[in-house]
Protein backbone atom coordinates (compact mmCIF):
# COMPACT_ATOMS: atom_id res chain seq x y z
CA UNK A 1 0.00 0.00 0.00
CA UNK A 2 1.26 3.48 -0.90
CA UNK A 3 2.04 5.95 1.87
CA UNK A 4 0.00 9.19 2.09
CA UNK A 5 3.00 11.13 0.75
CA UNK A 6 3.33 8.80 -2.25
CA UNK A 7 -0.42 8.94 -2.90
CA UNK A 8 -0.27 12.75 -2.82
CA UNK A 9 2.65 12.74 -5.28
CA UNK A 10 0.83 10.39 -7.64
CA UNK A 11 -2.22 12.67 -7.54
CA UNK A 12 -0.08 15.72 -8.36
CA UNK A 13 1.57 13.87 -11.24
CA UNK A 14 -1.81 12.76 -12.58
CA UNK A 15 -3.19 16.30 -12.39
CA UNK A 16 -0.10 17.52 -14.26
CA UNK A 17 -0.64 15.02 -17.08
CA UNK A 18 2.57 13.15 -16.31
CA UNK A 19 0.94 9.82 -17.22
CA UNK A 20 0.55 10.64 -20.92
CA UNK A 21 3.19 8.79 -22.94
CA UNK A 22 3.77 8.97 -26.67
CA UNK A 23 2.40 6.75 -29.43
CA UNK A 24 3.19 3.07 -28.97
CA UNK A 25 5.16 3.21 -32.22
CA UNK A 26 7.61 5.64 -30.55
CA UNK A 27 8.08 3.52 -27.42
CA UNK A 28 11.60 2.57 -26.43
CA UNK A 29 11.65 -1.06 -25.22
CA UNK A 30 13.36 -0.17 -21.93
CA UNK A 31 10.36 1.82 -20.66
CA UNK A 32 7.92 -1.09 -21.00
CA UNK A 33 8.14 -2.03 -17.28
CA UNK A 34 7.15 1.54 -16.38
CA UNK A 35 3.92 1.58 -18.40
CA UNK A 36 0.42 1.03 -17.07
CA UNK A 37 -1.44 0.41 -20.33
CA UNK A 38 -1.84 1.45 -23.95
CA UNK A 39 -5.04 3.25 -24.92
CA UNK A 40 -5.99 4.18 -28.47
CA UNK A 41 -2.39 3.66 -29.54
CA UNK A 42 -0.91 5.87 -26.83
CA UNK A 43 1.18 4.61 -23.93
CA UNK A 44 -0.01 5.40 -20.41
CA UNK A 45 2.77 5.71 -17.84
CA UNK A 46 2.42 3.95 -14.48
CA UNK A 47 2.54 6.84 -12.01
CA UNK A 48 3.13 4.56 -9.04
CA UNK A 49 6.39 3.59 -10.70
CA UNK A 50 7.09 7.22 -11.57
CA UNK A 51 6.61 8.25 -7.93
CA UNK A 52 9.05 5.55 -6.82
CA UNK A 53 11.61 6.70 -9.39
CA UNK A 54 11.22 10.31 -8.24
CA UNK A 55 11.89 9.31 -4.65
CA UNK A 56 15.06 7.47 -5.71
CA UNK A 57 16.23 10.51 -7.67
CA UNK A 58 15.43 12.81 -4.74
CA UNK A 59 17.56 10.66 -2.46
CA UNK A 60 20.44 11.01 -4.92
CA UNK A 61 20.05 14.79 -5.21
CA UNK A 62 19.69 15.22 -1.46
CA UNK A 63 22.75 13.08 -0.85
CA UNK A 64 24.84 15.15 -3.23
CA UNK A 65 23.89 18.57 -1.88
CA UNK A 66 24.11 17.46 1.75
CA UNK A 67 27.73 16.54 0.98
CA UNK A 68 28.28 20.01 -0.55
CA UNK A 69 28.53 18.53 -4.03
CA UNK A 70 27.31 20.25 -7.20
CA UNK A 71 24.18 19.40 -9.20
CA UNK A 72 24.01 20.73 -12.76
CA UNK A 73 20.57 21.18 -14.36
CA UNK A 74 20.32 20.70 -18.13
CA UNK A 75 17.41 21.37 -20.51
CA UNK A 76 18.00 22.82 -23.95
CA UNK A 77 14.67 22.01 -25.56
CA UNK A 78 12.32 24.95 -25.88
CA UNK A 79 9.51 23.74 -23.60
CA UNK A 80 11.71 22.90 -20.64
CA UNK A 81 14.53 25.47 -20.82
CA UNK A 82 12.71 28.39 -19.09
CA UNK A 83 11.47 26.09 -16.33
CA UNK A 84 14.94 24.78 -15.59
CA UNK A 85 16.53 28.21 -15.74
CA UNK A 86 14.03 29.67 -13.27
CA UNK A 87 14.40 26.72 -10.92
CA UNK A 88 18.21 26.66 -11.01
CA UNK A 89 18.47 30.41 -10.45
CA UNK A 90 16.13 30.10 -7.46
CA UNK A 91 18.28 27.30 -6.04
CA UNK A 92 21.54 29.05 -6.86
CA UNK A 93 22.53 26.01 -8.91
CA UNK A 94 24.40 25.92 -12.24
CA UNK A 95 22.44 25.24 -15.41
CA UNK A 96 22.67 24.84 -19.19
CA UNK A 97 19.57 25.88 -21.15
CA UNK A 98 20.75 27.23 -24.50
CA UNK A 99 23.05 24.77 -26.21
CA UNK A 100 25.23 22.07 -24.79
CA UNK A 101 28.76 22.90 -25.89
CA UNK A 102 30.65 19.74 -26.78
CA UNK A 103 33.39 19.07 -24.25
CA UNK A 104 31.65 20.88 -21.41
CA UNK A 105 32.51 17.92 -19.20
CA UNK A 106 35.12 15.99 -21.17
CA UNK A 107 37.21 19.07 -22.01
CA UNK A 108 36.65 20.99 -18.80
CA UNK A 109 40.04 22.72 -18.87
CA UNK A 110 39.04 24.55 -22.06
CA UNK A 111 35.56 25.38 -20.78
CA UNK A 112 37.12 26.80 -17.61
CA UNK A 113 39.16 29.19 -19.78
CA UNK A 114 36.02 30.46 -21.48
CA UNK A 115 34.30 31.02 -18.14
CA UNK A 116 37.36 32.95 -16.96
CA UNK A 117 37.31 35.03 -20.15
CA UNK A 118 33.62 35.82 -19.61
CA UNK A 119 34.36 36.94 -16.03
CA UNK A 120 37.30 39.05 -17.22
CA UNK A 121 35.20 40.91 -19.79
CA UNK A 122 32.46 41.49 -17.22
CA UNK A 123 34.96 42.95 -14.74
CA UNK A 124 36.49 45.23 -17.36
CA UNK A 125 33.06 46.45 -18.42
CA UNK A 126 31.95 47.15 -14.85
CA UNK A 127 35.19 48.97 -13.94
CA UNK A 128 35.15 51.10 -17.08
CA UNK A 129 38.42 49.59 -18.24
CA UNK A 130 36.94 48.70 -21.63
CA UNK A 131 36.22 52.38 -22.25
CA UNK A 132 39.80 53.37 -21.38
CA UNK A 133 41.68 50.60 -23.16
CA UNK A 134 39.82 50.05 -26.42
CA UNK A 135 38.45 51.95 -29.39
CA UNK A 136 34.73 52.07 -30.09
CA UNK A 137 35.06 49.41 -32.80
CA UNK A 138 37.06 47.15 -30.48
CA UNK A 139 34.48 47.59 -27.73
CA UNK A 140 31.72 46.50 -30.10
CA UNK A 141 33.65 43.34 -30.96
CA UNK A 142 34.38 42.61 -27.30
CA UNK A 143 30.76 43.29 -26.41
CA UNK A 144 29.61 40.68 -28.92
CA UNK A 145 32.13 38.22 -27.52
CA UNK A 146 30.86 38.87 -23.98
CA UNK A 147 27.24 38.38 -25.05
CA UNK A 148 28.02 35.10 -26.79
CA UNK A 149 29.95 33.79 -23.80
CA UNK A 150 27.11 34.79 -21.46
CA UNK A 151 24.57 32.90 -23.59
CA UNK A 152 26.50 29.65 -23.52
CA UNK A 153 28.34 29.85 -20.20
CA UNK A 154 26.39 32.30 -18.04
CA UNK A 155 24.54 29.49 -16.30
CA UNK A 156 27.75 27.74 -15.27
CA UNK A 157 29.78 30.80 -14.27
CA UNK A 158 29.85 29.58 -10.65
CA UNK A 159 31.37 26.21 -11.54
CA UNK A 160 34.96 25.72 -10.41
CA UNK A 161 35.05 22.03 -11.34
CA UNK A 162 32.94 19.51 -13.22
CA UNK A 163 29.59 18.81 -11.48
CA UNK A 164 28.94 15.73 -9.36
CA UNK A 165 25.44 15.01 -10.69
CA UNK A 166 23.41 16.04 -13.75
CA UNK A 167 19.64 16.51 -13.85
CA UNK A 168 18.61 16.35 -17.51
CA UNK A 169 15.15 17.01 -18.91
CA UNK A 170 14.72 14.72 -21.94
CA UNK A 171 18.04 12.83 -22.14
CA UNK A 172 17.13 11.85 -25.69
CA UNK A 173 17.25 15.50 -26.74
CA UNK A 174 20.37 16.29 -24.69
CA UNK A 175 22.11 13.02 -25.47
CA UNK A 176 25.54 14.67 -25.82
CA UNK A 177 25.37 15.85 -22.20
CA UNK A 178 24.41 12.35 -21.07
CA UNK A 179 27.17 10.75 -23.15
CA UNK A 180 29.79 13.09 -21.68
CA UNK A 181 28.53 12.49 -18.14
CA UNK A 182 28.71 8.73 -18.69
CA UNK A 183 32.25 9.04 -20.01
CA UNK A 184 33.25 11.06 -16.94
CA UNK A 185 31.39 8.65 -14.61
CA UNK A 186 29.01 11.39 -13.46
CA UNK A 187 25.56 10.05 -12.46
CA UNK A 188 22.54 11.40 -14.32
CA UNK A 189 18.94 11.95 -13.26
CA UNK A 190 16.88 11.82 -16.45
CA UNK A 191 13.32 13.17 -16.71
CA UNK A 192 12.15 11.19 -19.74
CA UNK A 193 9.10 10.04 -21.62
CA UNK A 194 8.25 6.72 -23.23
CA UNK A 195 10.54 7.32 -26.24
CA UNK A 196 13.76 7.39 -24.20
CA UNK A 197 16.28 4.70 -23.26
CA UNK A 198 16.04 4.20 -19.51
CA UNK A 199 19.38 2.36 -19.49
CA UNK A 200 21.26 5.50 -20.56
CA UNK A 201 20.83 7.27 -17.21
CA UNK A 202 21.53 6.41 -13.59
CA UNK A 203 18.23 7.62 -12.14
CA UNK A 204 15.42 7.57 -14.73
CA UNK A 205 12.13 9.34 -14.05
CA UNK A 206 9.54 8.18 -16.56
CA UNK A 207 6.88 10.87 -17.03
CA UNK A 208 5.65 13.04 -19.87
CA UNK A 209 8.66 15.24 -20.67
CA UNK A 210 6.86 17.41 -23.23
CA UNK A 211 4.20 18.93 -20.98
CA UNK A 212 5.44 21.86 -18.91
CA UNK A 213 3.07 20.97 -16.09
CA UNK A 214 4.52 17.47 -15.90
CA UNK A 215 8.14 18.63 -16.00
CA UNK A 216 7.39 21.34 -13.42
CA UNK A 217 5.87 18.81 -11.04
CA UNK A 218 8.99 16.64 -11.14
CA UNK A 219 11.37 19.61 -10.93
CA UNK A 220 9.55 20.85 -7.84
CA UNK A 221 10.21 17.51 -6.13
CA UNK A 222 13.89 17.55 -7.07
CA UNK A 223 14.21 21.18 -5.99
CA UNK A 224 12.83 20.32 -2.55
CA UNK A 225 15.43 17.56 -2.20
CA UNK A 226 18.17 19.93 -3.37
CA UNK A 227 17.18 22.49 -0.73
CA UNK A 228 16.93 19.87 2.01
CA UNK A 229 20.47 18.74 1.22
CA UNK A 230 21.87 22.27 1.18
CA UNK A 231 20.17 22.99 4.52
CA UNK A 232 21.61 19.82 6.02
CA UNK A 233 25.09 20.71 4.77
CA UNK A 234 24.86 24.15 6.39
CA UNK A 235 23.59 22.86 9.74
CA UNK A 236 26.12 22.96 12.59
CA UNK A 237 27.68 19.63 13.44
CA UNK A 238 26.80 18.17 16.82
Amino acid sequence: MSSPATTSLIERLFKAGAHFGFKKSRRHPTVTPFLFATKQGNDIIDLEQSARLIEEAKTAVRGMTSAAKVVLFVATKEEAAPLVRALAEKLGAPYVVNRWIGGMLTNWSEIKKRIARMAELAREQESGELERKYTKKERVILGREAEKLAVYFGGIKSLTKIPDLLVVVDPRHDHIAVTEATEMKIPVVGIMSSDSNVAKVTYPIVVNDALQTSVSAVLAELAAAHTEGVTAAAAPRA
